[in-house]
C-alpha cells in the first residue's frame, strides 16, 4: 500500500530532534510538511507585528531547510478541523504525524483531528518533543494532581525516568526515499505569507533584534555554550544596563516556538558541565530556564482556566481595581517613572526585555503600585513578547503578582531604586527614552526631582515633555502590601475563601503551606519600613534592606 503522510508543523519548527517527523518519514512514500494559519494564531488581535514577523522567518527558514532535502512547506490558512477531511481527500492521505501539544487548548484541537482522522481511516504518530519529560507521568507521580511548588516538582522529577536524548536531525539520507509532490505554482498556493500580505503595516519597521528561525537558533546556542564559566558555576552574570539589552546568545523565543530542542539544549548544558567539570553529576540548579518552563507547563496542562482567575483553582481571588487609564499608561510606557517607560518601550519595540525587567513592570502593575489583575499585564505580554508562552505567561503573572506560587507579598521593586542600583549612569532609559538623554545621571530615574533649571537645560519639562509619576510609589506599595496582607490573613484563617470550589482548596493549600526554600533568587528587592516610606517614593532602597532580604532567604 502506498504510504502517504502529512506532517503538520505547529511549534516545533525544527528538522533537529524532530521525534513525530522523523518516525512518520519511515515507511512513507511521500511526504507533505504543512504549517496551518488558524485561528488561535493567525487571527488573534493579540498578536503583535515583532510576533508575527519572528513567526514567519521562522517558516521561511523551515522552508529553505526543506527545499535542501527536495521538499517545500505547504502553508495553509483556515482552521484545522476545516482543512484536514480536505486534504485527507484530496492528497490521499493515510498518515498524519505532529508533535504533542501538553496545552488545553492544543489538547482540545488535536482531539478533534484525531476524531477526524480515525473517521477517515488515516494512521496518527504524536511524539513528545517540546518538553522534557511525560507531563501526565509527572501529574501521576503526585497522586494524579499538579505540582504547586517548585521545591515539589524537583522532588518528583528526580523520581523520572531520564530525559530521552534527541532524536537526529532529519537529512537527504533520511528522506530520500520519501518524495513530496511540488506543483509549479507552490509559491502562490502554499508560500510563506508576507507581513503585508496578512495586512500589517511596515513602513518605520525597525531591523529585526530576534532573527527567527531553526538555523539562527543553533547558532546561537553555540554561542551560548561557550560561555563555558558560567555553565561550570551555573551562576547567572550579574545584571548590569548591557544585560537588559537583547543578547545575541539569548535562546527563549527560540524554545517558545520549537525552533531549537528543549533536549539538545538539556545535553549539550550537561555535556559541556561533565567536560568542564571531569565528569561530575550536573545540579539541576543548572537546567534552571528549562525547569521552570516545564514546571508551569506541568501546572497548566490539565487546567483550561490557568490565564484567569475565573475557574482558576490555583489562583487567589483578589479584587483587583479596574482602571483602562493607568493601564495604558503602563501598556503605552506613560507611567511617568522611567525605568519602568523604558522597559515598556523596549518590549514593543523589540519584543523582548530581560527577566527581571518583567519582575519590575509587573510588580509595578499589579501589587505594587497600579492594583490592576495581572490578567491584564498577561494580555499585554501576549501580544508583545516574542516568547510568549500561555503556560509560562501565565504562571509567571500569577507568581508575580502573589496570586499563585508565591506568596511574599510584602517584597516589591521600587520603580526608581531597583534601576539605579542595576544602571547607575541610566544608559538603559537613555536608549529608550531619548527624551530624557540629556538628564544628568543624579536625575535621570526620578527627573521630577530635578530643579526647573536641570529640566530647562535637558529640554524636558517634566509635566509638558515626559509625564509626571502617576502614583506616590511609597504611599501606593504601603497601601497595597495592607490590601495583601489582608487578603492572607483571610485565607490563613479561612483556608480557601476566595477559592472557586472545594477542590481548588485543597490544591490551594500545599501552595500556602510549604515553605519556599527553593524560589527563584533576588526576585524581589525589600522595601522600606513604613516610617521610611514615608519619605520621597524616589529614595533607591538601602544595601541594609537589601542584605537582610539577602540572609532571609
Amino acid at each position: 500500500m502506498v504510504v502517504n503522510t502529512i506532517h503538520w508543523f505547529r511549534k516545533g519548527l525544527r528538522l533537529h530532534d524532530n521525534a513525530a517527523l522523523r518516525d512518520s518519514i519511515r515507511g512513507s512514500d511521500s511526504l507533505r510538511c504543512i504549517y496551518i494559519l488558524d485561528p488561535w494564531f493567525a487571527g488573534s488581535s493579540n498578536v503583535g507585528i515583532n510576533r508575527w514577523r519572528f513567526l514567519l522567518q521562522c517558516l521561511e527558514d523551515l522552508d529553505a531547510s526543506l527545499r535542501k532535502l527536495n521538499s517545500r512547506l505547504f502553508v495553509i490558512r483556515g482552521q484545522p478541523t476545516d482543512v484536514f477531511p480536505r486534504l485527507f481527500k484530496e492528497w490521499q492521505i493515510n498518515r498524519l504525524s505532529y508533535e504533542y501539544d501538553s496545552e488545553p487548548f492544543g489538547k482540545e484541537r488535536d482531539a478533534a483531528i484525531q476524531k477526524l482522522a480515525s473517521e477517515a481511516g488515516v494512521e496518527l504518530m504524536v511524539r513528545i518533543s517540546h518538553t522534557l519529560y511525560n507531563l501526565d507521568k509527572i501529574i501521576e507521580l503526585n497522586q494524579g494532581q499538579p505540582p504547586l511548588t517548585y521545591k515539589r516538582f524537583q522532588g518528583l522529577i528526580n523520581h523520572m525516568e531520564a530525559v530521552e536524548l534527541p532524536t537526529e536531525t532529519i537529512t537527504a539520507d533520511v528522506i530520500r526515499t520519501c518524495l513530496t509532490p511540488i506543483s509549479d505554482d507552490h509559491d502562490d498556493k502554499y508560500g510563506v505569507p508576507s507581513l503585508e500580505e496578512l495586512g500589517f503595516e511596515t513602513e518605520g519597521l525597525t531591523t529585526a533584534v530576534w532573527p527567527g528561525g531553526e538555523t539562527e537558533a543553533l547558532m546561537r546556542l553555540e554561542r551560548h555554550l561557550e560561555r563555558k564559566a558560567w555553565v561550570a558555576n551555573f551562576e547567572r552574570p550579574r545584571m548590569n544596563a548591557n544585560s537588559l539589552l537583547a543578547s545575541p546568545t539569548g535562546l527563549s523565543p527560540y524554545l517558545r516556538f520549537g525552533c531549537l530542542s528543549c533536549r539538545l539544549f538539556y545535553f549539550k548544558l550537561t555535556d559541556l558541565y561533565k567536560k568542564v567539570k571531569k565528569n561530575s553529576t550536573p545540579p539541576l540548579s543548572l537546567y534552571g530556564q528549562l525547569l521552570w518552563r516545564e514546571f508551569f507547563y506541568t501546572t497548566a496542562t490539565n487546567n483550561p482556566c490557568f490565564d484567569k482567575m475565573d475557574g482558576n483553582p490555583v489562583c487567589v481571588q483578589i479584587p483587583w481595581d479596574r482602571n483602562r487609564e493607568a493601564l495604558a499608561k503602563w501598556a503605552e510606557g506613560r507611567t511617568g517613572f522611567p525605568w519602568i517607560d523604558a522597559i515598556m518601550t523596549q518590549l514593543r519595540q523589540e519584543g523582548w526585555i530581560h527577566h527581571l525587567a518583567r519582575h519590575a513592570v509587573a510588580c509595578f502593575l499589579t501589587r505594587g503600585d497600579l492594583w490592576i489583575s495581572w490578567e491584564e499585564g498577561m494580555k499585554v505580554f501576549e501580544e508583545l513578547l516574542l516568547d510568549a508562552d500561555w503556560s509560562v505567561n501565565a504562571g509567571s503573572w500569577m507568581w508575580l503578582s502573589c496570586s499563585s506560587f508565591f506568596q511574599q507579598f510584602f517584597r516589591c521593586y521600587c520603580p526608581v531604586g531597583f534601576g539605579r542600583r542595576t544602571d547607575p549612569n541610566g544608559d538603559f532609559i537613555r536608549r529608550y527614552l531619548p527624551i530624557l538623554r540629556t538628564y544628568p545621571a543624579k536625575y535621570i530615574y526620578d527627573p521630577w526631582n530635578a530643579p526647573e533649571d536641570v529640566q530647562k537645560a535637558a529640554k524636558c519639562i517634566i509635566g509638558l515633555h515626559y509625564p509626571k509619576p502617576m502614583v506616590n510609589h511609597a504611599e501606593a506599595s504601603r497601601i497595597n502590601i495592607e490590601r495583601m496582607k489582608q487578603i492572607y490573613q483571610q485565607l490563613s484563617s479561612y483556608r480557601g475563601l476566595g477559592m472557586n470550589t472545594i477542590k481548588s482548596t485543597s490544591m490551594f493549600k500545599g501552595i500556602y503551606e510549604e515553605k519556599f526554600t527553593h524560589q527563584r533568587p533576588n526576585l524581589f528587592h525589600t522595601e522600606r519600613t513604613q516610617a521610611t516610606q514615608k519619605r520621597r517614593h524616589e529614595e533607591p532602597l538601602t544595601e541594609g534592606s537589601a542584605k537582610s532580604w539577602r540572609q532571609s532567604k
